[in-house]
């Protein structure tokens, strides 16, 4: 049984003009929360999408009775999406996936279970590459190993895939990363594994099954450079004691 009221899992799609990818995603959602049983909510954040993105979702509603579509009103960014959502959810755990489902949604078991003692998982591109059915291009992958390099020697983190759109939190620890979060577009991602390091909350990395979509919207020059200095805005951050800890 499923109780709207605090469902097990959350599960979080940040959606920008997605009407053509969204029903296969929400049809896989569908048949995984159907044969796992889990008990779960999904929120689909509408990021101010020019097309039917929440019209399509809505339609599901009966095959998925906990959907909820949460409207951003205008474009904001992938980061304040997720945010958003994680600020809606009810479930214990919330986890985020991008909406072309790059990680099979079946692999968010893998997550969910190291959740039982830990309280962030990442799903991971780079801890077992053979694990990747579509790969990036060769510039692509380059791009993203050489973005890895800059966040590991400016921000110390140790994990060598910060930006797969496929991690999962225990809500009620996980909140005060949320409410610190500056970065509202995809630089998000390091600024959250930062503050889950900096608040002293167990994060762990995971290799996942992975698929490259190529209409990914993330576009490589103009959001590459953004996400770059991104790094920096993190650091400065916490120079400046914009994250503070808890007393």
């Amino acid at each position: 049984m499923m109780s709207a009221a605090s469902p097990e899992l959350s599960i979080v799609i940040p959606a920008f003009n997605e009407e053509l990818r969204l029903p296969a995603t929400l049809e896989r959602i569908a048949a995984y929360l159907k044969n796992s049983r889990r008990d779960a909510e999904v929120l689909v954040v509408d990021d101010g999408s020019k097309d039917r993105t929440a019209a399509v979702a809505e339609s599901f509603r009966g095959k998925i009775p906990t959907l909820r579509v949460v409207p951003n009103g205008t474009n904001r960014g992938k980061g304040y999406s997720v945010r958003h959502g994680v600020q809606e959810a009810r479930g214990r755990l919330v986890l985020f996936t991008d909406a072309d489902l790059s990680a099979p949604i079946e692999e968010a078991d893998k997550l969910v279970d190291a959740l039982q003692h830990l309280d962030v998982a990442i799903g991971s591109r780079a801890v077992n590459r053979s694990l990747i059915t579509v790969h990036e291009s060769p510039f692509r992958e380059f791009a993203g190993i050489i973005f890895n390099k800059i966040v590991r020697l400016i921000l110390r983190l140790p994990f060598v895939d910060t930006q797969c759109g496929f991690k999962a939190f225990v809500r009620e620890r996980c909140q005060i990363i949320f409410e610190q979060q500056t970065i509202e577009r995809f630089g998000f991602d390091p600024e959250l594994l930062y503050l889950a390091r900096h608040h002293g909350l167990r994060t762990v990395e995971i290799p996942v099954r992975w698929g490259h979509s190529p209409a990914t919207k993330v576009n490589m020059l103009r959001d590459s450079l953004q996400m770059f200095l991104d790094v920096f805005a993190i650091r400065w951050n916490s120079l400046r004691g914009r994250y503070p800890r808890k007393a």
